[in-house]
């Protein structure tokens, strides 16, 4: 069947913002799904409330609109659009939730828009336990057995039903095993039934009886209208059932599976996607295998484009989420080409000649006193992916990709003896971050396959191929001489250079000069998605030691693009944007050549770039791309400074090695990282700084610290996201956090310096992007922190243009940028960070860099700035490209009263950690980021913007109810404004005692209720943590009044996150949620599409330079 002639426009809805469980992928499958359909001729308009896309791009769709994604708001959207159809299978659960409320509330048949892509019943039969469970029963096939609850004593009960514990809690409608859990007693059914129950759209959860240690597998399918169904790629996980299959290293194919078994799971997968009805686009359905008699269960189906799904597109070349948006308007598969042989339909089913891994990426550090043990809750923050033609090669190159310190095998040291072996085959029972690497030293301790087997439920085939790993080692270890044979067997088992290295007591260096004396060097093949039986089109490659090389040669100069690797908090999709933007830009002139090794993301996208390598970002790695694509045809440089700190960390041994790096120079890059060259510019450009030194012992710093005075911000050197930054009040607080620091691998010195700043209390701070061609200066956006300084930009609200900056305070910004960027050396983008406070304009930082606000600005201000910089850096000038339209005539020096105003607001993962007793970690902010995301609000004026970005980010501030205030002395003034209007708004004021004798005194009536410390009284009266737990408080506005669990707010806020109220922490915050509650009460939000926005200001900027 043909495209269907009815569908003239689709309504796609993005994921929202970056969360644990729904990250960047959603991207990459909403960027996909945009482009296909525009390819049609069908007129796209998308919803998505995260700037950082490359999907809310203004080219990507015909209407984008940044918005929150409610009821409300896609009601209003679909009233101004009216779409003949909405598309809700590409952004994850949240657009999946959305689609469901708006069936429901009646939206869709009263504007006559169809659901496309899944409908409204095999949505509930893919989501709802219940209808589920049928479906599988009628395929015959086993779920396993289980209950449904909707209540505590429910709950109870189903324990005794299911034979006692332990049982595996899953709620419905959640995404990234969100509230699920396994209960092991009566307390654990408690706290994860509770929470399960809460997180649930339809209050309703699933008891289940245990399959932990079972096998686990997944399956990617796609059917379409005529019942073609393929199998696109079989998933298998390296942990066993009870970690949620995020958090697992996963391998495709399937690996430890007979062929019988494959085919019982393909032939149940092909009657439950046929069953529940999802007949045009993707399904993932997770699977147990119990090893001991082959039983079979359906873990659970998602009827939608899934984490996985990036991931087996990734693997195998086959576009899941472009072929889910053709079926979806009419398409069936045999109708669709394949990309990549160009030869064959995508009824074809993929078939790997090669093993593709995945390697999830943690954040414990961030959140003190979290839980690391891994669940069916997904707490990994990011993966990378490795190809290899093994299992061993594909798995260290993936270990090595993570990019993480301590996360790669290793042999330094004696080897564990017996009583070190028996406790690592005791901790690896436990799944946790680090569970490989452990089962690899008790390897080297001499464990057995069958011991380690028994404590991990790992498959024996796995373990056998570490102990591989080990043998390997010990040959390259003992080996009399570093022969040719010894290290191509090392390199075909995926050791890298440095492994090698530490193996035979040598440098680096020494093995790359060896090996390359020997011609030993990977090639380069192709994921072809048929094994190499027709050929293949677009140059997707992965290394391998073996025979032949695939890179093709060429004529145009080439520029390789450096990606930001797995994301992290603090390294995310905002340089993965950037990456993708110089991409586009400099494909006009060169061949462009992607290296990256995340699977989510839209830049490892097979048509993003001309050439694309997944390779990890090592610089052995790096150096071997480059040497390559120079054997290929001419390159003209490398870029470095768009993917964040992960490409920057290369920089300097690059351009050591000979490879020319575009734009700023990685000299430059040090002297903005390195504190005294730092200093040298702003003294020579009369700027000042705040007070500060370097410290290299924990003496020095506590003599730094005094001679500065507290309070003072303290960091290490090179690190990304305020990885270990902290604000210390006094002596003991840095004795504490010197103590901390020491105990972290390598300690706190290890990069470095330790950097001690005089911390500015009270300051404005502010964000400036700017581009700069070494001599004229584009001031891209000056944005405004919305809290003080203090708090990690990239957690920091903020709002551009600013709010209460003049005219001549931007202007000395913008000369102040000016001479930063011109002393540092900068050829494209520089991020500064300014504190202006009592009139001074302090400069905190500078990166000469690609920075995570840039997808920002350009949204707020219709300016691609990646781009521009792209192009910079490759000798273009901001003159030539104001000529050539690619950036306007005036920046953002010059002020427009009738720009909107756009309000960035970061999205926390508290509800994610948990300390082991099952509270939620502390949600006060500093320093140091742990924000995985970020939305926009975007309107006519400030209340409006952010009430809209804190719908987007949290579904939005309560309209009325019950409000309780704690704060620290020093904020009690500043709270009474904000606090009597709230209760004119008709609000009820709880607070402790001191906080109520304020407001009381200022004639607002409040009532005081018991602090934690004074407990129950005994008439009952409950203390805050008790009215907060039982629902009785509807938001709450609490200041810290120190650092650390201590603080007595603790409490008070771990209860506001798992109650999942909003929770307001600084004054300044407060006073702009009071505005945006105003706005909320004068109607309805009113919408705008990006590309309407952009006309007015053309036509705003046309009629100024008319009358000018």
């Amino acid at each position: 069947m043909p495209l269907r002639p009815d569908i003239r426009s689709v309504l796609v809805i993005g994921s929202g913002p970056i969360v644990i469980g729904q990250a960047c992928e959603f991207d990459y499958s909403g960027t996909q799904a945009c482009r296909v359909l525009r390819g049609e001729g069908i007129r796209v308009i998308l919803v998505n409330s995260n700037p950082a896309t490359i999907m809310t791009d203004p080219d990507m769709a015909d209407a984008t609109y940044v918005e929150p994604i409610t009821t409300e708001v896609l009601t209003a959207i679909i009233a101004a659009e009216r779409p003949d159809a909405l598309l809700p299978t590409l952004g994850g659960q949240t657009a999946l939730n959305a689609a469901m409320s708006l069936v429901e509330a009646g939206v869709l048949e009263r504007y006559g828009v169809e659901l496309i892509g899944a409908g409204a019943q095999a949505i509930t039969a893919g989501e709802d336990r219940d209808e589920f469970k049928a479906v599988v029963e009628r395929c015959g096939a086993e779920v396993a057995r289980s209950v449904i609850a909707h209540t505590m004593d429910e709950c109870r009960r189903a324990v005794e039903a299911l034979g006692g514990y332990p049982v595996v809690v899953r709620p419905s409608f959640t995404m990234g095993g969100l509230g699920s859990g396994i209960a092991r007693d009566d307390a654990d059914l408690e706290r994860i039934c509770g929470t399960g129950l809460a997180a649930s759209r339809t209050t309703e959860v699933l008891l289940e009886e245990s399959i932990l240690g079972w096998k686990e597998y997944e399956l990617e399918l796609m059917r379409d209208k005529a019942d073609n169904v393929v199998v696109v790629c079989s998933i298998e996980n390296v942990d066993p059932v009870g970690v949620h299959t995020g958090d697992s290293v996963t391998v495709a194919p399937a690996l430890t599976l007979t062929d019988r078994e494959m085919q019982r799971l393909r032939d149940i997968g092909i009657a439950v996607i046929r069953e529940v009805g999802v007949d045009t686009g993707g399904c993932n359905i997770q699977f147990a295998v119990d090893p001991a008699t082959g039983r079979i269960i359906v873990i659970e189906m998602n009827p939608r484009v899934s984490r996985s799904s990036a991931l087996a597109s990734k693997a195998t070349g086959f576009p899941i989420a472009k072929i889910a948006a053709r079926l979806a308007v009419g398409y069936t598969l045999d109708e669709i080409p394949n990309d990549i042989t160009g030869s064959t339909p995508a009824s074809f089913e993929p078939t790997l000649d090669y093993v593709v891994v995945k390697v999830p990426r943690f954040a414990f550090e961030k959140f003190r006193g979290a839980d690391p043990v891994l669940t069916t809750t997904m707490k990994s923050v990011g993966e990378a992916m490795a190809i290899g033609r093994s299992f061993t090669e594909a798995l260290q190159k993936a270990m090595r990709s993570i990019d993480k310190r301590g996360a790669v095998f290793h042999w330094d040291g004696p080897a564990p003896d017996a009583a070190a072996t028996a406790a690592l085959v005791e901790r690896a029972a436990v799944p946790a971050e680090h569970r490989l690497l452990d089962v690899q030293q008790a390897i080297r301790g001499g464990a057995g396959v069958e011991e380690l087997f028994a404590s991990t439920r790992i498959d024996p085939w796995f373990l056998d191929q570490m102990v591989l790993l080990q043998e390997v080692a010990e040959e390259v270890a003992g080996a009399p001489a570093l022969t040719r044979d010894v290290l191509a067997l090392a390199k075909r088992h995926g050791f890298s250079d440095v492994q090698v290295a530490a193996l035979r007591g040598i440098g680096e260096d020494t093995v790359r000069e060896v090996r390359h004396a020997f011609g030993l060097r990977p090639v380069y093949k192709t994921v072809d998605t048929c094994a190499a039986e027709f050929a293949a089109r677009t140059p997707y490659h992965y290394s391998s030691y073996d025979l032949e090389s695939e890179v093709a040669p060429r004529e145009r100069e080439a520029v390789i693009i450096l990606g930001s690797g797995p994301n992290r908090i603090g390294q995310g999709i905002e340089f993965d944007y950037s990456c993708v933007h110089a991409a586009m830009a400099l494909a006009e002139r060169y061949e462009t050549v992607m290296v990256n090794c995340n699977p989510e993301t839209v830049s490892t996208d097979y048509d993003v770039s001309d050439r694309l390598y997944f390779e990890p970002l090592t610089f052995e790695d790096v150096m071997e791309v480059y040497e390559a694509e120079s054997a290929a045809g001419p390159v003209a440089g490398m870029v470095v400074q768009l993917g964040g700190q992960t490409p920057l960390s290369l920089a300097a041994r690059l351009k050591a090695a000979g490879v020319p790096i575009l734009g700023t120079s990685p000299e430059a890059i040090d002297a903005a990282e390195d504190r005294q060259a730092f200093g040298v510019v702003l003294e020579r450009a009369g700027l000042p700084a705040p007070a500060h030194g370097t410290a290299l012992s924990d003496e020095q710093a506590l003599v730094v610290a005094g001679r500065i005075g507290f309070p003072v911000l303290v960091r290490p050197s090179y690190v990304l996201g305020g990885r270990g930054m902290e604000i210390v009040y006094d002596r003991e607080g840095l004795v504490d956090y010197l103590a901390r620091a020491g105990a972290e691998s390598g300690g706190a010195y290890a990069n470095g310096p330790l950097l001690i700043d005089r911390f500015l209390d009270d300051a404005i701070e502010i964000d400036v992007d700017a581009l700069y061609d070494g001599g004229e200066l584009f001031l891209g956006g000056v944005m405004e922190h919305i809290e003080e300084a203090g708090i990690h930009s990239g957690d920091s609200a903020c709002v551009l243009p600013p709010m209460s900056l003049s005219d001549a305070e931007i202007a000395r910004i913008r000369r102040s940028t000016r001479a930063i960027a011109d002393g540092v050396g900068v050829r494209g983008l520089i991020n500064i960070q300014f504190a202006l406070m009592s009139d001074t304009l302090y400069v905190i930082e500078a990166n000469p860099r690609a920075s995570r606000t840039v997808p920002f600005v350009s949204k707020a201000t219709g300016v691609q700035l990646a781009k521009a910089a792209a192009l910079l850096m490759a000798g273009e000038t901001i003159a030539s490209l104001r000529r050539a339209g690619r950036l306007p005539g005036s920046d953002a020096a010059a002020s427009d009263p009738f720009d909107p105003i756009a309000v960035k607001e970061a999205v926390l993962p508290f509800r994610r950690f948990r300390t082991p007793e099952g509270r939620a970690v502390d949600t006060v902010l500093g320093p140091e980021m742990r924000s995985t995301g970020e939305v926009m609000g975007y309107d006519v004026d400030f209340p409006r913007a952010f009430a809209k970005s804190q719908a987007g980010a949290y579904g939005g501030l309560p309209g009325e109810g019950t409000l309780f205030v704690s704060v620290a002395d020093r904020d009690k003034r500043a709270i009474v404004l904000p606090v009597a209007r709230l209760a004119e708004l008709g609000f009820t004021i709880y607070a402790t005692a001191g906080t109520a004798q304020v407001l009381r005194r200022n004639g607002i009536p409040a009532t005081s209720v018991r602090k934690v410390s004074e407990g129950v009284s005994e008439r009952g009266e409950m203390t805050i943590v008790g009215l907060i737990e039982s629902g009785a408080i509807d938001m709450v506005v609490n200041t810290p009044k120190g650092q650390g669990a201590r603080a007595d707010g603790y409490s008070i806020r771990e209860a506001t996150t798992s109650a999942d109220k909003p929770i307001i922490t600084t004054v300044q915050e407060l006073q702009a949620a009071v505005q945006a509650l105003e706005a909320q009460l004068r109607g309805p939000f009113r919408v705008r599409s990006l590309q309407q926005h952009d006309a007015d200001r053309t036509a705003r900027r046309a009629a100024r330079e008319v009358r000018a």
